[in-house]
């Protein structure tokens, strides 16, 4: 009944007459993959290189953003002064080495059960990533070959504007087969993420697996949360049925 409501507000909301998906547009980090924690530790410890303190919060609440977007937010923000995408795309390509050097992090439980649901019902699964590392888009291809293809995965590098503007998932509708939004299910983990696919007035499922309060997830606009995938694998059925 829970999900049932929160879909009818969801249309209410949006002023849809029905909610018909069919696709379900995942983030990467924090959804697929358990890769958060590499990500923070990567970008304090590149940031400090450039003079740029980043926090835990910090990396959490800009995840989902293109990397160039959120170097240059922060060092607006703490030095005062602009930088090209250049210096930022710079500054970035230390933060992927970083990351790159930890190793490869572990695909969430209930990742390949939901998707292999998504596919059972005749639906078509899509990444939309604020990043636009060859090597992760390229794991994405080997970990879900079965599911996805490079058609269907939007990168940093497919919109002028990331998260949270629309942009990212309305490319994600289009690649899917030029969608409406009430025919697209976007999970996402963070904050601006969750802002992209409300503002793509998408149905936008929250799955809190960091550390960030879930009222932080509600107050971006999450029409429904959960706290593991495997939680969402189990309740599919419920949200494309109602």
């Amino acid at each position: 009944m829970a999900i049932n409501n929160s879909i009818n507000q969801y249309l209410i909301k949006h002023g849809f007459e029905a909610f018909h998906p069919k696709a379900v547009l995942f983030d990467m980090d924090g959804v697929l993959y358990d890769s958060m924690p590499h990500h923070v530790i990567a970008w304090q410890r590149s940031m400090a290189q450039f003079g740029i303190h980043m926090t835990e919060e910090d990396a959490y609440a800009t995840e989902g953003a293109r990397g160039i977007d959120t170097i240059r937010q922060m060092v607006r923000r703490q030095k005062g002064k602009d930088i090209t995408l250049d210096e930022a795309q710079r500054m970035y390509d230390v933060k992927s080495r970083l990351f790159h050097e930890m190793g490869e992090t572990a695909i969430f439980d209930g990742v390949i059960d939901l998707m292999r649901k998504i596919r059972q019902h005749g639906m078509t699964v899509g990444v939309v990533t604020g990043s636009g590392q060859k090597p992760l888009i390229n794991r994405l291809l080997t970990d879900f070959s079965e599911f996805l293809d490079e058609s269907h995965i939007v990168t940093a590098y497919d919109v002028r504007k990331g998260k949270p503007a629309p942009d990212p998932y309305l490319m994600g509708l289009r690649k899917c087969g030029n969608l409406h939004p009430w025919q697209g299910i976007v999970v996402e983990n963070a904050p601006l993420g969750i802002r992209a696919g409300v503002a793509a007035q998408c149905l936008t499922v929250a799955v809190n697996s960091g550390p960030l309060p879930d009222d932080v997830l509600r107050q971006a606009g999450a029409d429904v949360l959960f706290h593991k995938m495997a939680d969402l694998a189990i309740a599919f059925e419920d949200i494309i049925n109602v």
